[in-house]
């Protein structure tokens, strides 16, 4: 369990850093209560974080000879794609990202006063996040997980990570976001993602 744990810790917290959802927590809390924000935000991590182990957890009813198949490519052409986009990339601050979180929120707030709709902090913090991490890199990563090791490890590791990054986000996420490379971050997640993929290898060999 505490090796799911760390796995997922790690995973989340070196892939989300800087990722458009952090960016989203980021935008919000500097008009809204940081509070509000954490809590919107933490609860739609938490959530997909689950539906993602549930999923993991279906998926390893699967052969087990499949399931290892799968995560390994998974993993390596995550960490080789990631590699790939880091060496394409100029050594700068992270800007891309910055501008899809204001343009979610943007037409997020767009649609909301054209319907005359008054939502909470907390309830659009969680659907702007939930959005945002649907089909992540990380969701995939977490199913692929949760389908080889302890759910309860990787569930709890992976919102320990989440948290760290909301936290860090509401708490001081522009400060941070200019001094962050998006070649640095993405380059540390392609190592990471090779090191699981080369990790989950060795286990089944």
């Amino acid at each position: 369990m505490l090796a799911a744990f760390t796995a997922g810790l790690l995973l989340i917290t070196i892939s989300e850093l800087g990722d458009k959802t952090f960016f989203i927590a980021m935008l919000l809390a500097m008009r809204h209560s940081r509070r509000l924000v954490f809590v919107g935000s933490i609860a739609a991590l938490a959530t997909m974080t689950i539906l993602s182990v549930l999923l993991g957890q279906a998926v390893a009813l699967l052969p087990k000879a499949l399931v290892h198949i799968a995560e390994v490519v998974l993993f390596i052409s995550f960490g080789m794609k990631l590699l790939y986009d880091a060496t394409q990339m100029p050594s700068t601050a992270i800007c891309d990202e910055v501008k899809e979180a204001e343009e979610t929120i943007q037409h997020a707030d767009t649609v909301a006063a054209k319907h005359g709709a008054r939502r909470s902090i907390v309830l659009q913090a969680f659907v702007l996040t939930f959005v945002g991490e649907w089909g992540d890199r990380t969701q995939f990563a977490t199913i692929a997980l949760a389908a080889a090791n302890d759910p309860w490890g990787v569930t709890a590791g992976a919102i320990v990570g989440h948290a760290i990054c909301a936290a860090i986000a509401v708490m001081g996420g522009r400060l941070i976001a200019a001094h962050i490379s998006e070649k640095l971050i993405t380059g540390l997640g392609g190592l990471l993602f090779l090191v699981f993929g080369v990790a989950a290898w060795m286990e089944g060999a």
